[in-house]
C-alpha cells in the first residue's frame, strides 16, 4: 500500500490552474506507484465562502472527467475537494474518484464557525472504502475537532483515517495533536493533507503529515513548499519520504 498526501498552493477564482496542479500531482503520485492521492480541503477552487456557490461543482460535473480518466488510467483513487451543489443544497465536499470511474462524495460533517451561513452540514455522504486491506474513511477541517468523529471512524473499523484540511500556522500543531492521538487510541493510520501559502486571504500552514497506528509521525512536509508526502507499508511498518516541488 502507498498513499501520497498532496500539499498545494491554489490559485483563488482560478479553477483551471487548479485543476492543471492536480493533474500533475497525479500522474507524479502514479509515477512513484500510489494507490491513494489525497488533496486538501476544496483543494479544487481553494477555499471559500462569499463565492462559494459561483465556483460550486455537481455530482456528476464534467470539470471531474480529466481527474477520472487519470484514476482509470493510473489505476489510483483521488480524493480531491470542492464546494458541491446536491440539489438545493452546498456543501464542503470531497470526489473520491475509483479506478472503475465511479465516484462517490464526502461531505463535512462539522462546520467551523461562520461556514453555516454558506455551507449545510450533512451525515448522509460518508463513504469507506477499501483498497487492499485497507478500510479507509474520510475527515474534513474542522471534522477533526470533533471527538465524535474518530471515534465514529473506529467504530466501522477504519484502519486509515484521511483528513484534508485548511489549517492555519497557528492552528496546525494543534491539528497534528489531535491526529495524532485519534491513531494511538484507535489504532488507526492517520494521513493529513493542508494547503501551504495563501488561500482565502489567510496563511495556511503546511506540514502535511502521516501518523502510523501507535501515533508515530512517520513524516511530514514543511510549511511552505508544495509537492507530496508519499508513505509505503512494508507488512506492517511505514515509511515515508517527501517529493517536493
Amino acid at each position: 500500500m502507498i498513499l501520497a498526501s498532496a500539499q498545494t498552493k491554489p490559485k483563488r477564482g482560478n479553477i483551471n490552474a487548479n485543476l492543471l496542479d492536480h493533474y500533475r500531482l497525479i500522474k507524479i503520485a502514479a509515477d512513484n506507484n500510489a494507490d491513494l492521492i489525497a488533496f486538501p480541503e476544496l483543494s479544487i477552487t481553494g477555499y471559500e465562502r462569499e463565492n462559494a456557490s459561483l465556483y460550486a461543482f455537481l455530482p456528476n460535473d464534467s470539470r471531474l472527467d480529466t481527474m477520472i480518466r487519470l484514476a482509470v488510467d493510473n489505476s489510483i483513487t483521488v480524493i480531491a475537494g470542492a464546494p458541491i451543489k446536491i440539489d438545493n443544497d452546498l456543501f464542503i465536499g470531497g470526489f473520491v474518484l475509483f479506478p472503475d470511474s465511479s465516484v462517490r462524495i464526502y461531505t463535512k460533517q462539522f462546520l467551523h464557525t461562520g461556514e453555516e451561513v454558506y455551507y449545510k452540514s450533512s451525515f448522509d455522504y460518508n463513504p469507506m472504502i477499501r483498497i487492499n486491506s485497507e478500510r479507509i474513511s474520510f475527515a474534513i477541517c474542522a471534522d477533526i475537532d470533533n471527538p465524535l468523529h474518530p471515534e465514529n471512524a473506529s467504530k466501522i473499523n477504519t484502519s486509515i483515517y484521511i483528513s484534508s484540511i485548511f489549517f492555519s500556522p497557528n492552528g496546525i500543531f494543534s491539528a497534528h495533536d489531535l491526529l495524532s492521538n485519534y491513531a494511538k487510541r484507535y489504532s488507526m493510520c492517520a494521513l493529513m493533507s493542508n494547503y501551504c501559502g495563501e488561500s482565502w486571504g489567510h496563511a495556511s500552514g503546511g506540514r502535511s503529515a502521516f501518523w502510523d497506528n501507535t501515533g508515530c509521525m512517520i513524516a511530514n512536509m514543511t510549511d511552505s513548499n508544495s509537492g507530496l508526502l508519499i508513505v509505503e507499508k512494508n507488512i506492517d511498518s511505514w515509511t515515508g519520504r517527501i517529493i517536493n516541488d
